[in-house]
């Protein structure tokens, strides 16, 4: 009996509705479940229910895919998912992170990308199972949130 994986990504914090609706695109290519967007992440819809034209064209399609459900309070989400015994991955660079090649996935995983400049919060960080890191080797220290999303979720889940 094959035992179906199950992922989840959560966008916390993400200002650029272009980033947003390219990691839409990047989770359907990766077979993502669902998408919850926190914080002040902008959602597929706007504050009147209407489409946003500007995510529709950095998604192309991809909202209408992915379900996605926008929640205010990520630590809540998040302590949600660990009682349905998710595992927990944030994309990020901390003193406690290990190379993302090296992430062992559990049935049920929850990928988490933060804000551009700031990252995961700590206290996000602190409800992680773990943090995988993508290792930079050039002067920047850090990728687009959009692009980092696809290299960990394409590299973690060996697609």
């Amino acid at each position: 009996m094959e035992i179906k994986q199950e992922n989840i990504l959560i966008i916390h914090d993400i200002r650029s509705v272009t980033n947003v609706g390219a990691m839409f695109r990047t989770a359907d290519a990766a077979l993502i479940n669902k998408i919850y967007l926190t914080g002040f992440t902008p959602t597929p819809l706007d504050r009147f229910g209407k489409v946003r034209k500007d995510m529709a064209k950095s998604a192309l399609g991809a909202e209408n895919f992915i379900p996605w459900e926008y929640k205010k309070n990520t630590s809540i989400l998040i302590d949600k998912l660990k009682r349905e015994n998710y595992f927990i991955i944030g994309v990020e660079q901390d003193k406690k992170s290990i190379d993302y090649k090296k992430i062992k996935l559990q049935n049920k995983n929850v990928f988490i990308m933060g804000a551009e400049v700031t990252g995961i919060p700590k206290n996000i960080i602190a409800k992680c199972d773990v943090i995988a890191e993508i290792p930079m080797r050039g002067k920047k220290e850090s990728l687009n949130v959009s692009v980092a999303c696809g290299i960990a979720l394409f590299r973690i889940l060996n697609i």
